[in-house]
């Protein structure tokens, strides 16, 4: 049996490839969610798995302790085998923030998910649109540049007052 792998890379001490038998040595957590989809209507599933925070934390993110909230500048970049993709902020996963529950599923509905690869589960999100199905990258990046800013071009892109 060949199983799926998923690659977690970027800014991070410990980048690793890692399969759905591996994700299993993490606390476990279980979620019923219910997506509504615009084709085919509301879904609802049973997922488990831990939790994305765990997994990326222990791969060690590339955090500067001396940049004040320096997590925050970090973009989490999810890559499916069908070709989807979802981007999610540090923020949104961590406990000093928005603390989402979000999940790299290695089973639905008491089926696992060895072959398939882990999933994306977003359980507050209504829609499923960042459910990502079969991950096999996930990119940790704290590194893009700031841009300086351009000045406005008058009469383009902004509104005439009158």
């Amino acid at each position: 049996m060949t199983l799926a792998q998923l690659d977690l890379t970027g800014d991070l001490a410990r980048p690793a490839r890692l399969t759905v038998l591996d994700l299993l040595g993490w606390p476990q957590h279980r979620v019923r969610v219910s997506f509504e989809c615009a084709t085919s209507g509301t879904q609802v599933h049973r997922f488990e798995g831990p939790r994305l925070y765990d997994v990326l934390s222990s791969a060690g993110p590339g955090f500067d302790p001396v940049r004040r909230k320096d997590r925050l500048r970090f973009l989490i970049a999810v890559s499916g085998a069908d070709g989807h993709h979802a981007l999610l902020s540090w923020a949104e996963i961590d406990p000093d923030f928005a603390h989402a529950p979000v999940l790299l599923a290695v089973g639905i509905d008491d089926t696992p998910l060895d072959r398939a690869g882990p999933q994306l589960v977003l359980p507050q999100d209504r829609c499923g649109a960042r459910h990502i199905s079969g991950i096999r990258a996930i990119r940790v990046d704290g590194g893009y540049r700031t841009l300086p800013p351009v000045p406005a071009t008058p009469g383009l892109g902004s509104a005439e007052v009158r």
